[in-house]
């Protein structure tokens, strides 16, 4: 019952900490009358976040790693469907003989060198940390072409290797190393 005073006593006689009357204070009284945080609950604070943001940064780069693949096949669907618009837009052409032949800049009038197929970024060859390379087959017209989406940081911006050819058939290499036409196939 410290600080509260009976209801017999008198008014004048009040019960006051040691720490006021100039006396030895008693243990744990100066702390209840502090502002502020000790050093040891800082450190417990701190601790918490460290083992809490220790679990989730992982899980944030394999959710970034994932991303990254899912827009590199989608990268890879649109450029497939944009080499076949340009064979049936450009039948004495074929398949174009570069990835830039697809895009172009904005405004952009269309040519078999500058078709405005995809967005010129992506006809450049990188998206998304992910390298896309397009390997034509050199005739006129060109009647088959592969396309590789390689990671540009393995294990960082992406795990896996796609690829794919006329056929449109996306394969993978989960090595990230070499993506052939035996790879394994994209569900």
């Amino acid at each position: 019952m410290r600080g509260t005073r009976p209801l017999n006593m008198p008014r004048r006689f009040r019960i006051v900490p040691a720490s006021q009357l100039g006396e030895k204070p008693v243990p744990g009284e100066c702390m209840r009358n502090r502002n502020g945080f000790s050093l040891i609950e800082l450190l417990l604070v701190v601790a918490v976040i460290l083992i809490i943001s220790a679990i989730a940064v992982p899980n944030f780069l394999r959710s970034r790693e994932r991303a990254n693949e899912a827009s590199a096949v989608a990268s890879i669907r649109v450029i497939n469907t944009a080499s076949v618009t340009y064979s049936m837009t450009y039948p004495d052409m074929g398949y174009p003989a570069l990835l830039t032949n697809l895009g172009g800049v904005n405004p952009c009038d269309a040519t078999p060198a500058q078709a405005c197929l995809i967005d010129d970024l992506l006809a450049q060859g990188t998206r998304g940390g992910y390298t896309f390379v397009w390997a034509g087959d050199g005739l006129t017209p060109s009647v088959s072409y592969t396309l590789t989406g390689t990671p540009q940081v393995v294990g960082s911006s992406g795990q896996r290797m796609f690829c794919t050819d006329q056929t449109g058939v996306i394969r993978y290499d989960p090595s990230g190393a070499g993506c052939n036409g035996s790879s394994l196939l994209l569900e």
